[in-house]
C-alpha cells in the first residue's frame, strides 16, 4: 500500500504530465502568475458564493482546496489523497488490477470512505472547470456548453412530468447545481442528499444566494439509507451519481419507499456500452479502470444491469437509452468535446494546455504552501482520467448519460 501511495505523479499520468515537459514556457508563465498571486493573496479565499467566485482565471484558481469554507484543514488533504488511491491499488500500473473481485469489493465495502473522500477532493476543481452542475449532456451543434447542461436538466423535468408543488428528492445531489436550475424552471421544491458535508455546506450557501432556500435544500446522508419519510416525494432523480452505489437495489429500494405509489424515478448514469465494451479487450479494460480510479467509483456496469436493479427494487421500466447513442452525427457536439476544450476564453480551462496550466498553478500553490500537501496528485488524478473519458467517448465504449425511467408499481 505505501509503495503504491508514493508513486510519483508523473509515473500515474505520464501522458498528462510529458505536457509539462514539453512546455516550460507555457508552464513557466502560468507558475509565475501563480506566484505573483500567491504572494499578493498569502491567505485563505473568501468565497461569497455567489456564482462567480471561480470566474477569475487567476485570484478564483487561488481558492481552490484553499477556503474558509472548506472542511479538510490541512495535513487531511494529502491523507485522504492517499487513503483514496489505496482503494484503487495497482490502477494505472496493471491494467485489470482494479477490475478483481477483490479490488471491487474493498471499494464497496468502503464506499462512504471513498465518495467523502472523493468530493472533499474534487468539488472545487469541478466548480473551477465545469461550473455547479457535475454532469455531462448530449449537446446540439449550434449549442453551448451551459445551454446543454440545463437543457438536459430541463428534459428529466419533462419526463418526470415536474410541477409546482411537487416535492422531488436529488440522490446525490453534488452541490445543487441542477435542482436550482430545475427549481427555478418548473417552481417544484427540491431536498437533495449528498454524502459529504463540504457539498451540504455550500450548496445551501449558494440556495440562499440564489433565493431558492425556501424551495431547494441540501441535506447529508447516505443514499444506499435514506433518512426521509414512506412516500414523501412525488419525483426523485438522480444525475451521474448512483455509479458511486455499492449496491443499487439497496440505493433504489430506499427511493422506492420514499416515492409515494405511482411516482417517478429518473437518471442518468454512467454506463460501458454492451454490443461495444469488449472485456476481454486490454484497452477497453484500461480506460474503464482509469475512468473509474478518477471518479470514485466501485466498478463500471452495463445498462442491462441496471434495468435489472430497478425492476427489482420495485419499480417498473418506462423507458431507457442512450443519450448520447448519436454522439458523431454532424448534428452534435460529442459529449467529450468539453474535456478537449476550446481555445476560447471560456473553454481555456477544459483544454489539454488550460489543464496543465491549472496543474502547474496548484503545484505552484502546494509549493508555497497556500494549497495543501497533495492538491497536485488531486489534479494530476483528474487530468489522467480526462484523456481516459475522452479515449471512451471517441470509441462509444462508454457513456456518462444513459437515461432510466421507472415508475413505483
Amino acid at each position: 500500500m505505501d509503495a503504491f501511495n508514493n508513486i510519483k505523479v508523473d509515473q500515474l499520468v505520464e501522458k498528462t504530465t510529458k505536457y509539462v515537459e514539453e512546455n516550460p514556457v507555457a508552464v513557466g508563465v502560468s507558475a509565475a502568475l501563480t506566484l505573483l498571486a500567491g504572494v499578493l493573496v498569502f491567505r485563505k479565499g473568501e468565497l461569497r458564493r455567489d456564482g462567480k467566485d471561480f470566474d477569475s482565471g487567476l485570484t478564483g484558481g487561488l481558492r481552490i482546496l484553499n477556503n474558509n469554507d472548506h472542511t479538510l484543514k490541512g495535513e487531511e488533504f494529502n491523507s485522504s489523497i492517499q487513503d483514496y488511491e489505496g482503494m484503487f491499488q495497482g490502477a494505472r500500473q496493471e491494467t485489470g488490477a482494479i477490475t478483481s473481485n477483490e479490488s471491487i469489493e474493498v471499494r464497496r465495502e468502503r464506499y462512504a470512505a471513498m465518495i467523502n473522500h472523493f468530493y472533499n477532493l474534487v468539488t472545487d476543481f469541478y466548480e473551477w472547470g465545469w461550473g455547479q452542475s457535475f454532469h455531462f449532456g448530449p449537446r446540439w451543434h449550434n449549442e453551448t456548453f451551459v445551454e446543454s447542461i440545463k437543457r438536459i436538466e430541463y428534459y428529466l423535468c419533462l419526463r418526470l412530468g415536474l410541477v409546482p408543488g411537487m416535492r422531488a428528492l436529488d440522490v446525490g445531489c453534488g452541490v445543487g447545481g441542477p435542482m436550482r436550475n430545475m427549481a427555478i424552471f418548473t417552481g417544484a421544491h427540491f431536498e437533495g442528499i449528498t454524502i459529504n458535508q463540504y457539498q451540504v455546506n455550500i450548496g445551501n450557501k449558494y440556495n440562499a444566494a440564489n433565493g431558492l432556500a425556501d424551495r431547494c435544500k441540501l441535506v447529508r446522508g447516505d443514499f444506499q439509507n435514506l433518512p426521509f419519510p414512506d412516500e414523501y416525494f412525488d419525483r426523485a432523480y438522480a444525475i451521474e451519481a448512483t455509479c458511486h452505489s455499492p449496491d443499487r437495489v439497496k440505493c433504489f429500494s430506499g427511493v422506492n419507499r420514499c416515492l409515494k405509489k405511482g411516482g417517478l424515478f429518473a437518471i442518468l448514469d454512467w454506463v460501458m456500452l454492451e454490443g461495444k465494451y469488449n472485456p476481454n479487450n486490454k484497452d477497453h479494460v484500461r480506460v474503464k479502470e482509469g475512468i473509474e480510479v478518477g471518479n470514485g467509483l466501485p466498478t463500471l456496469v452495463t445498462p442491462s444491469e441496471i434495468v435489472a436493479a430497478f425492476e427489482a427494487s420495485g419499480f417498473e421500466i418506462l423507458d431507457h437509452f442512450d443519450m448520447n447513442r448519436n454522439v458523431h452525427s454532424p448534428h452534435e457536439i460529442p459529449w467529450y468535446d468539453t474535456l478537449k476544450g476550446k481555445m476560447s476564453l471560456g473553454g481555456f480551462r477544459m483544454t489539454h494546455i488550460g489543464r496543465m496550466c491549472t496543474h502547474s498553478m496548484v503545484w505552484t500553490l502546494e509549493l508555497l504552501r497556500i494549497a495543501p500537501a497533495g492538491s497536485t496528485r488531486v489534479s494530476a488524478l483528474l487530468n489522467a482520467t480526462a484523456l481516459d473519458l475522452v479515449e471512451g467517448g471517441k470509441d462509444e465504449i462508454f457513456t456518462p448519460s444513459y437515461f432510466f425511467l421507472g415508475r413505483k408499481k
